[in-house]
């Protein structure tokens, strides 16, 4: 791949990352409770379902998925049910920021939680689908292989960096929750855009 297609699929890539989506929702939900350091665990976990994602598509299977209608509604429905479920969680969610740090966040939760968030849209899993042969040219299968290592990679981490701003840009929201109205508000809010989110995949349909 040249450098001159490679920057293309970088900026390609950040476009995609910087997209406001489930996975952005949920890594600032994760900033603004436990600040920038505490969002790794929820970062990976949306890494590894990313990289599901990417696997896929590269072996084969995510062409599958993007054809088949009843697998792709399968794995959106599942998607909205499991967003929908998280905003609700989150409306009930503790309205002391103690109590949400001390029960709700522990990092197991957080890193499978986040991994079935991009496990469960198969929108990317289509974009991804539609994206690699735009940028893959015909060689070698060892190339052919080279080549879908640098995109995944490339892919990871710019995600990787997007979702480090959007936490670090929650974190600095933390100072301003600093009472029982304001982090019951706050927890609303983040409810609201994780169903907001389930109803966008919801309407969401394959072209």
């Amino acid at each position: 791949m040249s450098l001159g297609v490679w920057l293309t699929f970088l900026m390609a890539s950040f476009l995609v990352s910087v997209s406001p989506g489930a996975g952005a929702i949920n890594t600032m939900n994760s900033g603004i409770n436990n600040g920038v350091k505490s969002t790794f665990p929820t970062i990976l976990g949306l890494q590894l379902g990313y990289g599901i994602q990417i696997l896929a598509v590269a072996i084969g299977i995510g062409t599958v998925l993007a054809s088949s209608t009843t697998m792709f509604s399968f794995i959106k429905w599942m998607g909205v049910a499991y967003l929908i479920w998280l905003g609700v969680q989150k409306w009930r969610s503790p309205d002391s920021l103690s109590n949400i740090n001390s029960e709700e966040n522990t990092k197991k939760k957080q890193f499978w939680q986040s991994a079935f968030v991009n496990l469960t849209n198969p929108k990317a899993t289509v974009f991804l689908v539609a994206l690699f042969p735009q940028f893959l040219s015909n060689s070698s299968t060892s190339s052919y292989m080279n080549q879908l290592l640098l995109m995944g990679g490339t892919l990871l981490a710019v995600d990787i960096i997007v979702m480090l701003c959007y936490a670090a840009l929650a974190s600095q929201l933390k100072r301003f929750v600093n009472s029982t109205s304001r982090m019951k508000l706050m927890n609303r809010a983040f409810g609201s855009f994780f169903i907001l989110a389930a109803i966008m995949l919801a309407a969401y349909k394959k072209t």
